[in-house]
C-alpha cells in the first residue's frame, strides 16, 4: 500500500505546475485550506515561500505564509546584525526581526546560515535570546541542524561572522577565471544557496538561465 501510494503521489505531483517556474512536477502544495498553488522547493526562495522544517513539515505559498508580528522602530540606514550590509527598515521576506528584541534585524540567508553553523547554540546574534528566538525562527522557515558544537568551534577558521561564501562549488567548474571569479550578470554570475548561503554555484556550472536569479544545492 506504501508502495502504491508513493507511486500515485509521484503521478499527482507530475502533473502540478509550479506557480513559481510555471514547469510541472511540483511536489510541494500550500497548506492553508482552500489554496492549490505548488512548487517546487528550489522555487520556494524566488516565490517568497516558507517551509516549516519542523512538526508537520508545512509549506506555505507568499500569500499565506506566516508573518511576523514585531513591533520596530523607524531607523535610517539599518544593516544585518550579521553582514552589516543594509536591511529593510521593517519585517518581511528577506529581512527578520529577532522577537525579543525587536532590534535585531538580519537576511534571511544571513540567519540561515547562521542557524546552520551554530547548530544547538543557535540564538540571536544580539540580546542571546535563544528559547523565544528559535521557535520564531523554525516558524518563519529557517532550518537548523543538531550540530552539538558551532563550526567555529571545532573549525577556527570560522568566525560567527564569516564572510560570505565566495567560490564555485560545482563538481565541475567551467568559469576560466577560476571557481573564486564572479560577474554582476550572465553566465560567471555566482549564486549562492538560497536556504543555507554555504554553498555557491555559476549559473553556466549548473546550466542555469540567465536570468535565474535563486537556486538551491544539493544538500537543502
Amino acid at each position: 500500500f506504501l508502495v502504491r501510494d508513493t507511486r500515485h503521489a509521484i503521478q499527482e505531483a507530475a502533473k502540478k505546475p509550479c506557480f513559481v517556474c510555471s514547469k510541472m512536477g511540483a511536489t510541494i502544495t500550500c497548506s492553508e485550506t482552500g489554496c492549490d498553488r505548488s512548487f517546487h522547493l528550489p522555487c520556494a526562495p524566488q516565490g517568497e515561500c516558507v517551509t516549516q522544517f519542523f512538526g508537520l513539515y508545512r509549506s506555505f505559498c507568499w500569500e499565506h505564509r506566516p508573518q511576523q508580528a514585531v513591533q520596530t522602530h523607524p531607523r535610517q540606514n539599518r544593516t544585518c546584525s550579521i553582514c552589516l550590509d543594509t536591511v529593510e527598515d521593517k519585517a518581511s521576506y528577506k529581512t527578520m526581526v529577532c522577537p525579543a528584541c525587536q532590534d535585531a534585524h538580519f537576511h534571511r540567508h544571513c540567519i540561515q546560515r547562521q542557524a546552520l553553523h551554530a547548530g544547538i547554540r543557535f540564538h540571536c546574534p544580539c540580546c542571546q535570546n535563544q528559547e523565544l528566538f528559535v521557535m520564531e525562527m523554525l516558524t518563519m522557515g529557517i532550518r537548523t541542524c543538531k550540530r552539538l558544537a558551532p563550526s567555529w568551534v571545532s573549525d577556527p577558521a570560522v568566525g560567527p561572522s564569516e564572510q560570505r561564501h565566495g567560490r564555485c562549488d560545482a563538481s565541475v567548474c567551467l568559469c576560466p577565471g577560476g571557481r573564486r571569479h564572479t560577474e554582476e550578470e550572465g553566465p560567471w554570475n555566482l549564486l549562492l544557496c538560497g536556504s543555507c548561503a554555504a554553498e555557491g554555484t555559476h549559473q553556466h556550472c549548473s546550466s542555469l538561465e540567465n536570468s535565474t536569479n535563486s537556486w538551491e544545492c544539493k544538500g537543502c
